[in-house]
């Protein structure tokens, strides 16, 4: 395939730190290239660049010739009133006018705007719904090159979904930024680590992000390999210059060189090797050896008279990692809170431990002190950290977590989203827990802080609960599942897969049947009257119009399940063929909400 983008030697620096030196790549048309690295390894200001909003302070970089390019930042931002007047202002130039409103409808429409949040003032939209409208304004310019600055921020699972399903029909080719590491697995045809611990600060792999693992643990293991060899090598040299020898032969003067250049290339490797690093997360347990932690029987909990649970009954013991699963408003906070009894249950008993220690995670920070230091907000009193009954130095237990000296004296509000959340962490270490509940952890954290999370989360001996967002480490940590479905019901399940497979399927049909209640309805008692724009060939076909779209969709969701099939998924050739056929599907439903929209506006008019 042709190459589409391309940069070399780029190198930018953030006030006299270098974020990335030297860095080259090209990107070929069709690809979707995922942008991963730790927080500050610049991937967002080479989005930047690479969108052309901003200037490398070295190289250079190019587009091919007579291609479209659209750059979703992380922040949306309209100028219009509502998603409707949004879509239609983006309908592109070309297009008929008479087709705008049909055109903006569909789009809406694919997005799962409904008539009421169609019609909403945008800043009265939530985050996910903002995000989702920013996402389809840009998908409506059709660009071959689609560039997307974390396009899951805000989105909640749903929204997700319809992301995923939208990037998989998708012929354009896209460049995104996500830590989303499911995510990236379901849509990346090619991951790229921004990391100085990689020759050229980058490393490149094909296929999906599994396969990305596995080709950067190989790298990782021949580097350290060759460090070891290196290092005896060196040794070896030191002790034979220590000795003198000159340079008066030949062999010599090679000998000398060659230690030289071997001590060089040590230098640079264990450099490199060093750059693997994340924030030391480790949770202390108490120790505790009671078997029952906290028992619930028969609990129940409503909000605002709808009912989040029902006579629950379960017990958390040592060694048990519940995860709960739900849509945004099922009731996973809420349970989180019974449990730690930061809520009373409506009904049912709960029995805790006798001085049962709980650390609790909440993801709303509110117990960060925005205007203490960093110095304040890690160790409250003097410079010594008490962690695990031993004392720690300040300096020591912040660079634990990736703080550098001069920061201590930085206000906690001038920190970054990942830099407050190892704060919260760094807190919640220092105190022995029994049980500790975590809502929504990973927000800001980048993959390797994720990585070093999860791993700490296996090994706690204690009880976990947590809702996160992040499937990824869901799947991973959890040894049981929850799942709450909003109306009352809480059930276990196997494993996340099926519970994302009932839940996509609950959530189709509940969309599809709002969106069907705002759509344009069949009125026979005003049909003569509300049909004399049309002929009477267009009057049946207007009337047949929900049997053609309940077709068309019913033939979309066929081909979606295909791209749910992992001998498709794992087959290049029937992977393609079946994203041509759902985009040839979704051009379908397009098509007849076009047409209907349409025929409804002529009969109406």
């Amino acid at each position: 395939m042709p190459v589409i983008l391309s940069c070399h030697d780029l190198s930018r620096s953030y006030d006299i730190r270098p974020l990335f030196e030297g860095l080259s790549f090209a990107i070929d048309e069709g690809e979707r290239v995922a942008l991963i690295g730790p927080n500050g390894s610049g991937k967002s200001t080479l989005m930047r660049i690479l969108a052309g909003l901003e200037q490398p302070d070295e190289g250079e970089r190019a587009v091919a010739r007579d291609r479209t390019m659209v750059y979703l930042p992380q922040q949306d931002r309209f100028e219009e009133a509502t998603p409707r007047a949004v879509l239609l202002a983006a309908v592109p130039a070309h297009m008929p006018e008479h087709q705008h409103e049909a055109i903006a409808a569909a789009a809406l429409t694919r997005a799962s705007f409904t008539a009421d949040l169609a019609d909403r003032p945008v800043d009265q939209l939530s985050g996910g719904w903002r995000k989702r409208l920013a996402i389809s304004r840009a998908l409506m310019q059709a660009p071959d090159l689609l560039l997307l600055d974390e396009p899951t921020n805000h989105l909640d699972l749903e929204g997700i979904w319809w992301l995923e399903r939208t990037m998989a029909s998708l012929r354009t080719t896209v460049v995104l930024v996500s830590h989303d590491r499911t995510f990236l697995e379901r849509v990346a045809t090619r991951v790229i680590e921004l990391n100085k611990a990689y020759p050229g600060g980058n490393f490149s792999s094909y296929g999906s992000y599994s396969t990305f693992l596995e080709k950067r643990a190989e790298f990782i293991a021949n580097q350290n390999s060759r460090q070891e060899v290196l290092d005896n090598q060196v040794r070896r040299a030191i002790d034979w210059l220590r000795r003198g020898p000159k340079a008066q032969t030949v062999k010599a003067a090679a000998r000398i060189d060659d230690a030289e250049r071997k001590i060089a290339e040590l230098s640079e490797l264990k450099y490199r090797n060093a750059q693997h690093k994340a924030a030391s997360i480790d949770f202390t347990a108490s120790g505790r050896r009671t078997n029952d932690l906290v028992v619930l029987s028969e609990v129940s909990k409503s909000l605002g008279g709808r009912p989040l649970f029902r006579d629950l009954t379960m017990t958390l013991s040592p060694g048990m990692r519940l995860g709960l699963l739900g849509l945004n408003g099922s009731g996973k906070t809420s349970l989180l809170k019974v449990i730690a009894g930061k809520l009373e249950a409506d009904a049912g008993k709960i029995k805790r431990a006798f001085e049962l220690k709980i650390v609790y995670f909440e993801q709303t920070r509110a117990a960060l002190n925005q205007n203490q230091t960093l110095r304040k907000a890690l160790c409250p009193t003097g410079d010594t950290v008490i962690f695990r009954e031993r004392g720690m130095h300040i300096a020591s237990w912040a660079k634990r977590f990736l703080f550098r000296p001069e920061q201590l004296e930085l206000e906690v509000s001038k920190l970054s989203g990942g830099e407050q959340a190892r704060v919260l962490i760094a807190d919640l270490m220092r105190k022995p827990a029994d049980l500790l509940i975590l809502d929504e952890p990973t927000n800001d954290l980048d993959i390797q802080s994720l990585e070093v999370l999860e791993e700490n989360l296996c090994d706690f001996p204690g009880a976990l609960v947590m809702v996160t967002h992040d499937r990824f480490l869901l799947d991973r940590v959890s040894n049981c599942l929850l799942a709450l479905d909003g109306s009352g019901s809480a059930d276990q399940v196997a494993d996340y897969a099926q519970w994302e497979d009932f839940a996509k399927r609950r959530e189709e049909q509940r969309v599809s049947a709002a969106v069907a209640a705002t759509a344009p309805v069949k009125n026979s008692a005003a049909k003569p009257a509300a049909s004399k724009g049309l002929s009477s060939k267009e009057r049946r076909e207007l009337e047949n119009m929900a049997e053609k779209l309940a077709a068309a969709e019913a033939a979309l969701a066929v081909v979606d399940t295909r791209l749910n099939d992992p001998a498709v998924t794992s087959d290049p050739d029937a992977l393609e063929q079946a994203c041509s056929d759902l985009a040839e599907a979704q051009a379908g439903v397009d098509a007849v909400y076009a047409r209907w929209q349409e025929l409804e506006a002529r009969t109406n008019g």
